[in-house]
């Protein structure tokens, strides 16, 4: 099962700092690494979420602090129950989701709020075990280049090109992150859904071709 331990017992060997008695990246440096990879790999392959809240009589203004740590919001139903669902446009600042709504609502009603979240690693794990060498090979990425940075214009018991050997991995690990990531099957997902920008820009669409003007 897939655990912070195990992702770190895994970047760990693909640095080849097996060594406890002398480790040259701290559990709390490696446990940043893989935080960072993780926060990546949640931009394109997030865990979905479906949050029930409330409005506020009288106001088209709802609070969304709660939803965290969000990537970013997807659709909003209002009202709730519907079949099919009833999603409506909307626009966010900050933390605050506001419906564009002809009316606000009179009463306090549900709003279902579909949403991408970043994805966790410590105590439950919400991504698959077969994603693991994926966050890894970026943590080892970000971890190499760090410590390129660190050991430049040092002495390098190594010998003075050890800094570029981790810069080359480095760069090597993380193109292949970033190739991993590209290929997620769920960024080429294809989704039914209504689409709306935020209300001061939403543009128009239209369903039939209006031929040259």
């Amino acid at each position: 099962m897939s655990s912070l331990a195990t992702i770190r017992a895994a970047v760990r060997t693909d640095l080849h700092d097996e060594d406890a008695t002398a480790y040259r990246w701290t559990d709390a440096v490696l446990a940043r690494h893989i935080n960072r990879a993780l926060l990546e790999y949640s931009q394109v392959a997030p865990l979905e979420q479906k949050s029930t809240l409330s409005t506020v009589p009288t106001s088209r203004d709802i609070s969304i602090s709660t939803l965290t740590p969000r990537v970013r919001i997807v659709a909003v139903e209002f009202p709730t129950g519907e079949y099919p669902p009833a999603y409506v446009p909307f626009s966010l600042w900050g933390d605050t989701l506001t419906l564009d709504l002809t009316a606000a609502p009179s009463s306090a009603q549900n709003v279902n709020v579909y949403w991408h979240k970043v994805h966790s690693i410590n105590g439950s794990v919400t991504f698959p075990a077969s994603h693991d060498d994926i966050i890894a090979g970026g943590a080892a990425g970000y971890a190499a280049l760090e410590w390129a940075s660190f050991a430049t214009n040092r002495l390098n018991v190594g010998g003075d090109e050890v800094w570029g050997r981790y810069v080359e991995f480095g760069n090597v690990r993380l193109a292949a992150f970033k190739e991993q990531l590209r290929r997620l099957p769920a960024v080429n997902r294809a989704r039914t859904a209504r689409l709306y920008t935020p209300v001061d820009v939403r543009f128009t669409s239209q369903s039939t071709d209006p031929g040259p003007q």
